[in-house]
């Protein structure tokens, strides 16, 4: 052994280091099992990796002690390379694995996207953005609008066709390697459900932002590839941009709740800076469509209160 360095820290508890021997490097998971528990990460990693996706090759395992030797795709993240040169060839890289994925799906695999887990995640938002961050609480007509808001997205989401979902499908967790670009990371929690979510994640990412434009050719480029390979989307571009806009509404709403808990409960304010981002993600996908625009001005109200007590978003 020649030396051993922290790799990463994740929102989560588990840590990984970089081991190097003199002609190697490797990196080791340690994911306390009193707080993570390591076997969805080796069966998601096998079975994306038997349809085809780059995710690390399990060398070793102590499942009881929370370790794990995997292959090492080094430090170069998509977050890090990708600029307007090199963004078209990444993001077509990411398409076709995230379809190698989809393609090998079949119910019963993983954990149902269900409308119990849709809906805990909505619940973060009111639990710990309002209440933690804002420190709001809702008036019963405002609590109105958001259960009914809610419920609408909870419709068109479960209304979709469902396949596997990374469900962190997005820049940081994508590794650029020079064999099968991109290397996969962060996909233990990977359920079954929705096909637009990953693409929400990826395209809608909290830590970049792309011309509306240039997401709109990127996902006209995967709706092509999806269909040609027989995946269930949309007929219609339009209604497949419909689910992929709802989805996204469901995630940022999520995306927001989760970053306030990562504050207030474990004490990582690194997430705070990018809650704008997805914050004008919401805002604009909520502005697009009738049914959200009651929430939109729930958003205005929130935000109107908010600047009362001199704070912003």
């Amino acid at each position: 052994m020649v030396g051993l360095d922290v790799a990463s820290a994740d929102a989560s508890f588990r840590r990984y280091y970089r081991a190097r021997t003199a002609t190697a490097s490797y990196i080791v998971m340690d994911a306390p099992p009193a707080h993570e528990d390591c076997r969805p990460f080796v069966h998601i990693a096998r079975l994306f990796r038997a349809a085809g996706a780059n995710t690390p090759e399990i060398l070793a395992e102590n499942l009881d002690e929370g370790f794990l030797l995997l292959t090492d795709f080094g430090n170069t993240t998509y977050l890090s390379a990708l600029n307007e040169q090199t963004a078209d060839r990444l993001y077509r890289d990411a398409n076709a694995e995230l379809v190698n994925i989809q393609l090998a799906s079949r119910p019963g695999e993983l954990p149902d996207y269900d409308e119990a887990l849709l809906r805990r995640e909505l619940m973060l938002f009111p639990d710990w953005y309002l209440a933690k961050h804002l420190k709001v609480e809702l008036t019963d007509a405002q609590r109105q609008v958001m259960d009914q808001t809610f419920a609408a997205i909870l419709a068109n989401n479960l209304a979709q066709p469902r396949v596997y979902v990374h469900r962190d499908w997005h820049s940081r967790n994508l590794m650029v390697t020079t064999e099968n670009n991109p290397g996969v990371l962060d996909f233990q929690d990977a359920v079954y459900g929705p096909i637009t979510y990953d693409l929400a994640s990826i395209y809608k990412d909290a830590y970049i932002r792309w011309d509306e434009d240039r997401v709109l050719d990127w996902l006209v480029r995967y709706w092509q590839a999806a269909r040609q390979a027989g995946l269930p989307v949309a007929a219609d571009f339009g209604d497949f941009y419909r689910d992929f806009e709802w989805m996204g509404v469901q995630r940022h709403i999520k995306v927001l709740g989760i970053f306030a808990r990562l504050y207030y409960r474990d004490g990582k304010s690194g997430y705070l800076k990018d809650m704008p981002l997805v914050m004008d993600y919401l805002r604009r996908a909520c502005e697009r469509f009738n049914a959200l625009r009651p929430f939109m001005r729930l958003l205005d109200e929130l935000a109107g209160r908010r600047a009362d007590v001199g704070y912003t978003f």
